[in-house]
């Protein structure tokens, strides 16, 4: 950067566009054709206005043969890394400055002008050429100052007081500006800067403005008196052993009453003695250290060679001619004597956060010349502020007072490198308090940041992060910067290990298709823990556990596998259980078998149930067979009979499927048992028993298991024969008379009677047969004669009707007794026992001369033993009649005649 010497200058009074130019001085900076022209060099402005800085610069058209542009012209008041800072990049000026761009013209225009923006602006210029850069310097001095209202003169005249006001400003104004006067924010008569009050009223405010900027009138202020007493300060502040000076300046009414007011004492005082103030100077603890410098309305107090004991309230009292007229400035002026303490401010760069630049403000209450130490030693710089464009953090600063180098300042540094503490220092378990600490030596006290790794956000911005309850998410790596406005520092990262027992289980099972019989299964144990938890498999309803690890694998499953499993995680910290996982294993059917209930003998009209037993899963449908026949299909594995019958008695088996496959039971046979139904009796010859002929009884009765027969004879106690069969060799007519057999097995028992006579010899028969004959024949007689009586009476009844058979030779009518004879006759009588007696009457005609009845009737029993235990017994009694050999025996019919009755008991 070139800076061109002052080639001349001119002096002369304008005023700018906006804002107040108390002096215009027409600066030509430059060398050659290089130079920056501004058009005033110090300008005062009203806190609030608009100011214009104007200026134009010139440079050589052409360097070194190349045509000259300007490529950046801006404004400045502060350099960072010896460069410039562009005033619009300033946050402070944001929205607020306008750089006038046309041609040569580089005027600055500042709206909205604040006290903080009174500073010394430069402007500056770069070309296209390398060397090619200026600043116009010394720059413009803008100062920004507020309105103050002052008295400048008072008067009193019995109660009656008044004041001149004036309205001032820090740095001085143009006299032609106009003012505006205001009381309690009203306008009021005056238009300079002058104002004289009649009547002070203490209640009444009063403010000025310069007209146009009305916005930005002084502060309000009361006139409550003429007598004042204003220090310049109220707080001084002076080493030891130093020199202080305390200044003010005093106020009071020009006469009193019409006479001019004079001053006949002034001095200075912290003590009072009888209520009345005593002057400084006869304090012997002041003696030779106090001095008053007075002049007009002015006095200072000076005091030599400071002590902390001087530190107190000084106030200022004057006494005029008027006996009245005492006035003390209270409150005073607070003295404070102390030791250097000095404090180093650092300001870091704000336009660039990654500048190393800084600012170091060697702070003080009392204002001294200062000396600058970089790491111990001794600086060249012995303003207040030490500008560092590059700087390092292992660097430390310190100043101190010139006369007072024994009482340096703190040392300033940026943050070492932090430590963190991690309380309480053993292991760290889930729900307990963890407090993190980052801790690095800085001056400035550095401020802290947490953050964790991998997440992006800060954690939070102070020194200590605190967990009041701690979970599992927390762990991680945790680390802290140290910052203050001199570095940064970053700690290592620590770990934090949440320990925590077991959270519930959870279970896996591969393959999570379905499970096949013979397949490869693993069960899977997963649960967050810390430490690892250590696993163990149960399966329930098995007391004992069935492994200790992670996995509990199934190599070949079978369906004996099924069930349901849960495991257990335990790490030391806590036990947790999971929820129970059904294992369904798939697989064929196995051989079906057919059982009974009851298994013991089966008795008619029992209930019986059978029962397919089938391993299988799926469930099997099932299907039932009686002898190969189906008997019913579906999803029950039973077939049941209520009350099961003889027909029932069979082969049964079962079938079973599913989706796996099909498979058949072997057969069950099924025997129903009973006792014997009513036996059924033969006679073997079935013709006429004739005596000295053999004959076989045969007794035959459906029973299950086979009957046992047993034979007797009416009144006669002991069995005639055991078996089917009873035969009767040489038979005589005394083997005639009622037999009858029982059928018994288990089950019970069932007998049945018959008749059997035999034909004695043939004479005795031939006279049976002649008498029968001949009763025949009167009957036939009779019933003639009858036939011929009714003919005569009626002749119609002679002949037949057409159509009916007139040949009846053959004919053969069955009849009941009471039907043969006409009328109703009751049989014969038997005993009580008996239920039914049924008579029947079987006749041939013309075929047979002799007939041969068979009467088979219930008889009486002979014992009543045998009448007791039968549950049902029928007799029948069987009569055989000799029988007349006639030319129609050939026949093949009987020619028998033949009458049966059957009870049934």
């Amino acid at each position: 950067m070139a800076h061109r010497a002052m080639r001349g200058a001119a002096m002369s009074v304008i005023t700018a566009v906006s804002g107040f130019v108390l002096l215009t001085v027409t600066v030509v900076l430059g060398q050659d054709v290089w130079g920056v022209t501004y058009t005033s060099t110090q300008i005062c402005a009203v806190k609030g206005s608009t100011v214009e800085l104007r200026c134009t610069f010139r440079y050589p058209s052409t360097i070194n043969g190349i045509n000259t542009r300007v490529v950046k012209k801006f404004w400045f008041i502060r350099d960072e890394n010896n460069e410039p800072v562009d005033l619009k990049t300033e946050s402070e000026y944001r929205d607020r400055v306008q750089y006038q761009r046309k041609n040569n013209d580089c005027t600055l225009r500042i709206s909205d002008l604040r006290e903080s923006d009174s500073a010394e602006y430069k402007f500056r210029f770069i070309t296209n050429d390398p060397r090619g850069k200026y600043t116009g310097s010394p720059g413009v001095i803008l100062t920004v100052t507020d309105l103050q209202v002052q008295v400048s003169r008072s008067a009193v005249r019995g109660d009656f007081k008044s004041a001149d006001l004036k309205c001032e400003s820090s740095c001085p104004l143009p006299d032609n500006l106009s003012y505006i006067w205001y009381k309690n924010e009203r306008i009021i008569t005056g238009q300079t800067s002058n104002l004289l009050l009649n009547y002070l009223d203490p209640t009444n405010r009063i403010s000025c403005a310069v007209r146009g900027y009305e916005n930005f009138h002084s502060p309000s202020v009361v006139v409550k008196d003429v007598w004042d007493v204003t220090y310049t300060s109220t707080q001084v502040c002076a080493f030891k052993g130093a020199t202080a000076e305390i200044r003010c300046t005093f106020r009071y009414p020009s006469t009193i009453n019409g006479i001019n007011t004079e001053v006949v004492q002034k001095f200075w005082f912290i003590t009072h003695k009888n209520n009345e103030p005593v002057d400084l100077k006869t304090d012997p603890e002041y003696s030779g250290r106090v001095h008053y410098q007075c002049e007009n309305n002015d006095c200072t107090l000076k005091i030599t060679d400071l002590r902390e004991s001087d530190s107190a309230e000084y106030k200022f009292r004057f006494i005029t001619n008027d006996p009245r007229g005492k006035y003390s400035g209270v409150p005073g002026v607070t003295l404070t004597v102390t030791g250097p303490q000095l404090q180093v401010h650092v300001r870091r760069s704000t336009v660039n956060s990654y500048s190393n630049w800084k600012e170091l403000t060697c702070h003080n209450n009392c204002q001294s010349s200062y000396i600058w130490y970089r790491n111990g030693h001794k600086l060249s710089s012995d303003e207040q502020y030490l500008q560092l464009n590059t700087f390092d953090s292992a660097d430390s600063f310190h100043c101190a007072v010139k006369g007072y180098e024994q009482f340096p300042s703190p040392t300033v540094y940026a943050p070492k490198l932090p430590s963190v503490s991690v309380s309480p220092s053993a292991e760290i378990v889930e729900g307990s308090s963890v407090t993190l600490t980052c801790s690095s030596d800085a001056n400035p006290a550095a401020s802290y940041t947490w953050y964790k790794e991998d997440v992006i956000n800060p954690l939070i911005y102070q020194n200590q992060h605190f967990f009041f309850s701690i979970l599992p998410s927390d762990s991680g790596k945790y680390y802290c910067t140290a910052d203050n406005d001199l570095g940064q520092k970053r700690s290592e990262s620590r770990t934090i290990d949440v320990k925590y027992a077991p959270k519930l289980p959870s279970v896996s099972v591969s393959p999570s298709a379905e499970i096949v019989e013979g397949s490869s299964v693993n069960l899977t144990c997963s649960s967050d823990a810390n430490p690892a938890a250590n696993y163990t498999w149960y399966k329930e309803d098995v007391i004992n556990p069935l492994s200790y690890q992670k996995q509990h694998v199934f190599s070949s499953i079978l369906p004996s596998d099924s069930g349901k499993y849960y495991c257990t995680a335990d790490n030391g910290l806590g036990q947790n259980k999971s929820e129970s996982r059904t294992i369904d294993v798939k697989y064929a059917l196995k051989l079906p078998s057919v059982s009974v209930s009851p298994s013991a003998e089966i008795v008619e009209g029992s209930s019986v149930t059978l029962t397919c037993s089938s391993d299988a899963n799926p469930a099997a449908k099932y299907t039932w067979y009686k002898d190969n026949k189906v008997l019913s299909t579906g999803q029950k594995d039973v077939y049941h009979f209520i009350s099961i019958k003889l027909e029932n008695s069979g082969n049964y088996s079962c079938k079973s499927e599913n989706q796996y496959g099909q498979k058949n039971s072997t057969s069950l046979s099924i025997d129903v048992q009973y006792a014997p139904k009513l036996p059924s009796v033969s006679v073997s010859p079935s013709a006429e028993i004739v005596e000295g002929s053999s004959v076989t009884l045969t007794c035959s009765s459906d029973a299950n298991p086979a009957a046992k027969y047993t034979w007797y004879k009416e009144d006669e106690d002991s069995p005639k024969a055991s078996g089917h069969n009873f035969t009767i060799s040489n038979i005589r007519p005394e083997h005639s008379g009622s037999y009858y057999c029982v059928a018994h097995n288990s089950r019970g028992r069932h007998n049945v009677t018959l008749q059997l006579t035999v034909r004695e010899d043939f004479p005795k028969a031939a006279k049976l047969a002649v008498t029968g004959i001949t009763l025949v024949v009167f009957l036939v007689i009779i019933c003639l004669l009858v036939f011929f009586l009714l003919a005569k009476k009626k002749p119609s009844a002679l002949f037949p009707v057409p159509g009916n058979r007139r040949d009846n030779n053959n004919k053969v009518s069955c009849t009941s007794p009471s039907q043969h004879t006409g009328k109703t006759e009751s049989p014969p009588s038997h005993s009580e026992e008996d239920e039914e007696l049924n008579y029947a009457s079987v006749r041939f005609s013309t075929n047979q001369t002799d007939p041969i009845y068979y009467n088979i009737r219930s008889a009486g029993s002979r014992r009543q033993k045998v009448k007791e235990e039968d549950e049902h017994v029928e007799y029948a009694a069987v009569n055989f009649s000799p029988a007349l050999r006639t030319v129609h025996q050939d026949s093949e019919e009987d020619p028998s005649e033949l009458y049966s009755t059957v009870k049934k008991i």
